[in-house]
């Protein structure tokens, strides 16, 4: 029996220890944290995760803990809508789709592993290419070695040497809060150098996620910071600030990854954001990195085959989110009120047809 180890227990992770499983490998999951657990957080999935994960028999259930994303769009501070989404046309072309807590799609996820693969509290030193891997621990050996530890991804630096990630120029806040009213209309809103965005969860709690343009480490006073700076934007965000919890609010700066020459070397391949960390603004971020566990499944473990398969797509995609963030995050004047009348102008057809090379993805 073949026999992978995985570093990292996180979302790619544990999609390509299920995968690898459902197909005979043994594997073994090395997680620094003392428990593998998610942020307070919502996630998107598109239809391109959903194929996915029905690949590997979860579809079905990620999709029973989810809510439809319904609705969406792009309205500026005072509430004016500049793009509406042609929500018919994307569901009868691609399908919809959808939103639920991340810690609950870890749950399945971690459900479709053997338990006794799981190994919590382990910190990796080093991954070298003949498919050893040294942590504190002692030593685990494999077939193939699959690197899905983040952005500072320490089983990388044996593909690639060391990488420095690039930060995007921007930080976001996140926190899940339970409203006090009907949130109505869902979406983000676009402002100067600033956006926030509202989506719903399934069991009536809202997801909420916000940007700004800062220095790289400048840290925030977190719910403060929100209500100063989006507080007198349009209904419901002031009131969904005024529910939320000062301790529910996450932040993060964001970090991507310059395009690497290559996911894999001999006995090690990389997926998730230790291949290709991406900023937000498409929603991929966590569905390239199931996708990567799919095919990296249906490789047999093939490190080159991956590579070929899976390399040019999510670069494709990682630049793609950037050029929309780079957009969305302008913050001089006249260049925002040209964006704005650009979204006002584009027709919904034109939209849906865009997002045909992102979601029209088959395993």
């Amino acid at each position: 029996m073949s026999k992978m180890i995985v570093v990292g227990g996180g979302i790619g992770g544990l999609a390509a220890a299920a995968a690898l499983h459902q197909r005979g490998w043994d594997v073994e999951v090395l997680e620094q944290a003392a428990e593998l657990a998610e942020v307070g957080a919502g996630i998107s999935l598109w239809s391109n995760a959903l194929r996915a994960l029905d690949v590997i028999g979860l579809g079905e259930r990620v999709r029973a803990r989810a809510v439809t994303e319904v609705a969406g769009g792009i309205r500026n501070s005072k509430g004016e809508w500049l793009s509406r989404a042609d929500v018919a046309a994307i569901r009868d072309r691609y399908g919809l789709p959808v939103l639920l807590h991340r810690a609950d799609l870890l749950e399945i996820l971690r459900a479709a592993v053997p338990e006794s693969a799981l190994r919590t509290g382990v910190t990796v030193r080093a991954a070298h290419p003949d498919g050893t891997v040294t942590h504190s621990a002692g030593t685990s050996a494999g077939n193939l070695i699959v690197g899905a530890d983040g952005v500072r991804s320490v089983v990388r630096r044996a593909v690639c040497g060391e990488i420095t990630p690039r930060y995007a120029g921007y930080t976001a806040w996140r926190m899940v809060v339970t409203p006090t009213a009907p949130v109505g209309e869902l979406g983000e809103t676009w402002g100067r150098g600033e956006r926030f965005g509202i989506a719903a969860l399934a069991d009536g709690r809202v997801y909420c996620f916000a940007t700004a343009n800062l220095p790289a480490g400048t840290r925030t006073e977190g719910l403060a910071e929100l209500r100063r700076r989006f507080g007198a934007w349009h209904d419901p965000i002031p009131a969904l600030l005024d529910a939320a919890a000062p301790a529910a609010v996450l932040q993060h700066d964001i970090y991507t990854l310059p395009p690497l020459k290559t996911f894999v070397a001999e006995r090690i391949a990389l997926l998730g954001d230790a291949a290709h960390a991406m900023t937000p603004n498409l929603g991929q971020g966590a569905c390239q990195a199931i996708e990567d566990a799919v095919v990296l499944a249906r490789s047999e473990g093939d490190p080159a085959r991956y590579d070929r398969l899976r390399r040019p797509r999510a670069q494709l995609i990682a630049r793609r989110s950037d050029r929309i963030g780079a957009v969305a995050q302008l913050s001089w004047p006249p260049a925002v009120a040209a964006r704005d009348a650009v979204l006002r102008l584009t027709p919904a057809s034109a939209q849906v047809k865009a997002l045909g090379s992102v979601l029209d993805w088959t395993p």
